[in-house]
């Protein structure tokens, strides 16, 4: 297999931690060269790849493939539709742009140019996530009529020198973690018939906002029958000394019940970049509780976290690069997550329900 030679843009958060590690550690692909406009940590932690200071530096070599932006959010747009252009395949960090608008314009230049294009939507590859679709593939619960997703936080001081809390365009707790937890209601339920939300500032000094509640409708019931459907709730907030739970599902036959966060993003932190055999395995203790009527009588039983593993993402991009596989995040997919971002914003404006419009998908 030809090894596909990958540039990155960016060396914030998300380039250092997530991106960078998660693409060495492919087989297949190669970090060949950084975007750092200053500073020396690139260079330090991946003395093999190029630093370049800019991405038309970047571009200038033929070699790079494949182009990641882990840039700002509002930058987006301009350096995903510069590398589009320049005839590179892309992978944008999340949320997809600061509109659909512009996510839109995005998949109409990939698609001209016959360029592969996606959005790193990584917590598909989470344990507990991949825990819960195994568990609703499996049916045990019923027929499902409330989902809860939740990332609860505590951090009381907003770091108000990170763009994602300065107050910036494109900022706020519900682009970066919203953009999370509606990916995955949208690949467990597709998109829903309405969305309700609260989108709110909770700390004292904060200008971007920092919690929401998402509530989104599917009127249709997913088996069997119902009035209701099912009814998915999205939370958020920096503001969470005692974390909820992660992930609550009630549905006929009985509750799933997982708290704790995937252990991935600690572990990479530390600086363990995916040198634990094996990776991503979650300690018992975290494990999530089902429980089940049985006779009358609740019974419980705890259910082992499936493995989470990021590099799913970038070896499944790297097949799709060689024709070997389907996307699996794909553009579309990406696009109906920023317009349930952007309908909540909306909901959340006018204190309405918003009904979804799906007819003018591009």
């Amino acid at each position: 297999m030809k090894c596909i030679r990958v540039g990155l843009i960016g060396f914030g958060f998300a380039g250092r931690v997530f991106q960078s590690n998660v693409i060495e550690a492919v087989e297949g692909l190669e970090l060949a060269a950084i975007v750092q406009r200053s500073g020396s940590e690139a260079a330090a932690a991946f003395p093999h790849a190029k630093i370049v200071p800019s991405v038309e530096a970047l571009l200038e070599d033929a070699s790079v493939q494949l182009v990641v932006v882990a840039t700002p959010n509002a930058s987006h747009l301009p350096m995903a539709r510069q590398c589009l252009l320049a005839g590179r395949h892309v992978v944008i960090d999340k949320p997809f742009a600061v509109s659909s608008e512009e996510a839109a314009e995005l998949i109409q230049l990939a698609r001209g140019r016959q360029r592969l294009l996606s959005v790193y939507q990584n917590r598909r590859w989470d344990g507990d996530f991949r825990t819960v679709r195994k568990l609703l593939e499996g049916d045990q619960l019923g027929r499902l009529v409330k989902f809860e997703s939740h990332y609860d936080r505590y951090r009381l001081a907003p770091r108000l020198h990170a763009w994602r809390e300065d107050g910036s365009h494109g900022g706020g707790v519900l682009f970066d973690l919203g953009a999370h937890l509606v990916d995955q209601a949208l690949v467990l339920f597709g998109v829903p018939q309405s969305v309700w939300a609260s989108v709110r500032v909770e700390r004292e000094g904060a200008r971007s906002d920092d919690a929401f509640d998402l509530y989104l409708h599917y009127p249709e019931p997913l088996s069997g029958s119902a009035p209701s459907g099912l009814g998915v709730w999205l939370r958020a907030t920096c503001l969470a000394r005692s974390p909820g739970a992660r992930f609550t599902l009630n549905g006929t036959l009985g509750t799933f019940r997982k708290f704790g966060i995937d252990p991935q993003e600690a572990h990479l932190l530390a600086g363990d970049m995916f040198s634990s055999t094996p990776w991503g395995v979650e300690s018992p203790e975290h494990w999530g509780t089902l429980t089940l009527d049985e006779g009358g009588e609740p019974v419980s039983t705890r259910i082992p976290t499936e493995p989470g593993d990021y590099r799913g993402y970038y070896i499944n991009l790297r097949d799709a690069v060689h024709g070997n596989a389907a996307l699996e995040v794909t553009p579309l997919q990406a696009w109906r997550t920023m317009r349930v971002l952007e309908m909540a914003l909306e909901s959340n404006r006018t204190g309405c329900t918003i009904p979804c419009d799906w007819s003018y998908e591009p």
